[in-house]
């Protein structure tokens, strides 16, 4: 999905460690949400988002960095948010995979 604006592990762990005002947003499940999650992050999994983003994010101009463990389930997930008229959506390539490959930290 080559119209899916995408931004590193390494951008992502900048903007956090820059305190930028950015929505972390975890798509994948409860279940592996509650095992490990880049600190800070929301959770809402892939098949809620439709129903449960504007009231989580409903300043559609915020910057949200979205993942999940590989990259598939984000770059769905950034395509809806931009149909639903979400301006500054990214997601991170390769998701949790190139996080931890990085030795950055999970939370639980």
């Amino acid at each position: 999905m080559s119209d899916i604006p995408q931004i590193t592990a390494e951008d992502v762990k900048r903007s956090i460690d820059n305190k930028e005002d950015i929505v972390l947003l975890d798509v994948r499940t409860l279940e592996e949400f509650a095992r490990g999650k880049i600190e800070g992050s929301i959770n809402i999994p892939v098949d809620h988002v439709s129903n449960d983003i504007t009231s989580s994010i409903s300043d559609k101009n915020k910057y949200i960095y979205v993942y999940c463990l590989s990259g598939a389930r984000s770059d769905i997930v950034v395509g809806l948010l931009k149909q639903l008229g979400y301006i500054h959506v990214f997601s991170m390539t390769s998701g949790l995979l190139m996080w931890r490959s990085k030795g950055y930290f999970l939370s639980v």
